[in-house]
């Protein structure tokens, strides 16, 4: 496979991005991932080769290009929790940055890269996200139903809060799959906001599946940190590759 550093130009800059593109002529499905806080690194490009093996051509932009290109940190100390925990709260301005209508718009911007691709085969993508990414890519997939055919969300937190503009109040719009993993150690996404985000997702009929993972905390596929399962991870394989080869029939 072809592992390179791509530019995506969107309606406020240029957003770096990691493009893995399989090996032979394609056209290939497209699989969007977005980030977690800690940003586009070698874990994210491990996991985007991972997905590339299987016939995907994966895109993982740096959801954080207004602040620079990735890595904005010195991100060496991330199986410190103390250091995570440290390093996070210096994230929190790009965090907060991420607006809805910004993720949005820059979405329809890594959408648009994807489709003017020769590689890349026509019709919807799929997208898969974790923690925040998960969250943002739930977001994304109400933007835009009819050309994202399936989520994959691993421990996304705050999909349900008491905002009037919380991810799981724009389900409604949602036409393809979705599948949530939700680590069961996880304040950020509680049994109670998860039973409110099921409740939606069933209100709205939407096709989902949405699974708890026993001994999980939030962050658990990352290997670069302190949080990652190993078993945990092996099922979020699993079931993604389940979703994208139901998704595009393979």
């Amino acid at each position: 496979m072809e592992t390179r550093t791509v530019d995506v130009p969107t309606r406020d800059g240029v957003a770096d991005a990691c493009l893995v593109r399989p090996d032979g002529d394609g056209p290939f499905p497209a699989v969007l991932v977005f980030m977690d806080a800690f940003g586009l690194r070698p874990r994210l490009i491990e996991m985007a080769e991972r997905i590339a093996s299987q016939g995907y051509l994966v895109l993982v932009p740096n959801l954080f290009y207004r602040a620079g290109r990735a890595p904005l940190f010195d991100l060496s100390g991330l199986g410190d929790p103390e250091r995570r925990a440290a390093l996070f709260g210096q994230l929190m301005p790009q965090i907060a940055a991420l607006t809805p209508e910004v993720i949005t718009r820059d979405a329809g911007a890594y959408l648009d890269f994807l489709a003017a691709r020769d590689d890349v085969a026509p019709g919807p993508v799929a997208i898969t996200g974790y923690c925040m990414g998960g969250t943002n890519a739930l977001r994304v997939m109400a933007a835009y139903p009819d050309r994202i055919a399936a989520l994959a969300s691993f421990h996304a937190g705050r999909v349900v809060t008491d905002s009037p503009d919380s991810p799981h109040l724009g389900v409604g719009s949602v036409t393809g799959e979705v599948y949530f993993a939700h680590a069961d150690q996880d304040q950020s996404m509680t049994a109670e906001q998860i039973a409110t985000l099921e409740k939606a997702l069933e209100a709205a009929g939407v096709t989902y599946r949405s699974e708890l993972y026993a001994g999980a905390q939030h962050g658990f596929t990352m290997a670069d940190t302190a949080a990652y399962h190993e078993q945990a991870t092996e099922r979020h394989w699993t079931a993604m590759f389940d979703l994208l080869d139901r998704t595009f029939r393979r």
